[in-house]
């Protein structure tokens, strides 16, 4: 290769370097990283999940957080413990935590189902994770849930998805279990 053409590789690699500083520079505002994302993979919002037949795709960034009964087909992370709440009162509980999560929205809630999704994204790439959550009735007065993380674009930040999954399942457990403390 002669020196002109290192040159000019040199320039075209800092331009694209240059150009994606200003995408993430601009975030969520128009000509940011989150339109890259979105032009690159699509939306953000990966759909619903039917915990029932899921099963898990070994080369994807993801985590699951579910029993064996609610999900039979895939193996989880962890398994979330019974819960002494009703099932509408930790759906409350969750959509609390959730909206106290930086850069974490709401994209879809199942009026008649109990499942819920979110988008959450990384702090400088702003990657997107589909968080989706489902109440899972365990008797009278007591809940329990599944939740399921997906990286959109396997997003290189080493354990997104398990470290989220974590701070979830460790925060609703407070929650509800402060409220048991307080009832």
């Amino acid at each position: 290769m002669g020196r002109v053409a290192a040159l000019c590789l040199l320039a075209l690699v800092l331009a694209v370097l240059a150009a994606g500083a200003v995408a993430v520079a601009r975030g969520e505002e128009p000509g940011g990283i989150e339109e890259v994302w979105i032009a690159l993979f699509g939306p953000p919002d990966l759909g619903p999940v039917d915990f029932a037949s899921l099963r898990r795709v070994p080369s994807r960034s993801d985590a699951l957080a579910c029993a064996a009964d609610i999900c039979p087909l895939a193996q989880a992370d962890a398994v979330p413990p019974d819960l002494a709440v009703p099932g509408a009162r930790l759906r409350e509980i969750v959509r609390a935590w959730a909206e106290r999560q930086p850069r974490t929205a709401l994209v879809f809630t199942d009026r008649w189902g109990e499942q819920d999704r979110y988008v959450a994204r990384t702090a400088v790439l702003r990657c997107p994770d589909t968080i989706t959550v489902e109440i899972v009735g365990r008797g009278e007065g007591r809940s329990s849930l599944a939740l399921y993380i997906r990286s959109q674009a396997g997003c290189p930040v080493l354990a997104t998805s398990g470290g989220r999954l974590t701070r979830w399942l460790a925060g609703i457990a407070a929650a509800t279990g402060t409220e048991a403390n307080e009832g």
